[in-house]
């Protein structure tokens, strides 16, 4: 199904493609610019954590501490759908919340040294790298677009998300999609990834799970 059909619209114009041409040309788009990284995972709905969503992950640095990521449902089209976004600190920066932000965020612990937080097409030292400073990262995120319900617009009110914490809460068969549609070996990035180091999650992250699982 093409994203026409998927929202019952036209396919866009010829005079929309010229405009988007020459805007192209003379406007500044320099916050785009600064997206740098392309991460692929998986979401879970917090109010539903086994119900679970690929994310695709395009982020970049407003300083070392702190990323901002734009979230679609897929790579692979220009068609891709603006599904959500999501922020990620560093332990000092969660560690300085009030105790009450912190239940809105997770951690990206298991998602690192498990594999299954990826940069699709990356070299693989790069990638390690990229991993490393992510694994003691915490991460708010929402999603504005329920596209796994099959919404042909973002519906109803934003759903806080969260990250998926062990093997056993990850939906095979969300992963093995991920995992054939963009050439990845999750357990080959496990194996690959097992001399990373990565602290055990901060107490306060992960709240708005536990006691769900």
């Amino acid at each position: 199904m093409t994203i026409d059909e998927e929202t019952a619209t036209t396919p866009t114009s010829t005079a929309t493609k010229l405009a988007h041409t020459f805007t192209g040309m003379v406007q500044s788009f320099k916050p785009l610019h600064n997206i740098g990284v392309h991460l692929s995972g998986m979401h879970g709905y917090a109010d539903e954590p086994r119900r679970q969503v690929i994310a695709d992950h395009y982020c970049s640095h407003l300083t070392e501490d702190f990323r901002q990521c734009l979230i679609y449902d897929r790579n692979d089209t220009t068609h891709a759908r603006l599904i959500g976004v999501e922020y990620v600190i560093s332990r000092p920066m969660f560690e300085q919340l009030p105790n009450d932000e912190k239940r809105y965020w997770h951690s990206h612990a298991y998602e690192v040294e498990s594999g299954l937080l990826t940069m699709p097409r990356a070299p693989s030292a790069v990638e390690k790298r990229e991993m490393q400073s992510l694994a003691d990262t915490y991460g708010k995120t929402w999603h504005f677009w329920q596209v796994d319900r099959g919404d042909p617009l973002p519906y109803g009110e934003p759903k806080l998300m969260c990250s998926l914490l062990h093997d056993n809460m990850v939906d095979k068969r969300v992963l093995a999609e991920r995992d054939r549609r963009d050439g990845i070996d999750t357990n080959k990035n496990r194996q690959y990834r097992v001399d990373l180091v990565v602290p055990p999650p901060h107490p306060l992250a992960d709240q708005m799970i536990k006691g769900k699982l």
